[in-house]
């Protein structure tokens, strides 16, 4: 879930942790899952929907490079061509821990029309 900043600019503000797992090679998204946490990101930020909504999905690959697969591609692209659910767009983040401990990965934007476009994951540095 995250925040619209500017044109083509987005802030991930929350994301959920599914704890069932899935295999070495694949994840299937518990939908049940997400609700309550969704409900409850809506309710924080006081449903302005065009400026704080659901952005995608993420996952990991730990074993392979973090890129989408075809089947990633497939299922995001399933979604922003599904009608029922109304996307404009919808992001898959890849990540991967790499030998230093460090977090890297990709973001893909999907589009309606089976367009699909690299975005660019950049870290933010917080203060404590």
């Amino acid at each position: 879930m995250g925040e619209y900043v500017a044109d083509g600019v987005y802030r991930l503000c929350d994301l959920t942790i599914q704890r069932q797992s899935g295999t070495f090679a694949s994840f299937v998204r518990m939908v049940r899952e997400i609700l309550i946490p969704l409900r409850r990101f809506f309710h924080r930020t006081d449903y302005k929907f065009t400026q704080f909504n659901y952005l995608g999905e993420w996952h990991s690959h730990p074993s392979f490079a973090p890129y989408p697969s075809g089947v990633d591609s497939e299922t995001m692209l399933g979604i922003v061509d599904d009608p029922q659910v109304g996307a404009n767009f919808a992001v898959l983040m890849v990540v991967q821990l790499n030998n230093s401990d460090h977090l890297e990965g990709t973001v893909t934007v999907y589009l309606p029309g089976r367009r699909m476009l690299e975005g660019e994951l950049v870290r933010e540095e917080t203060t404590t």
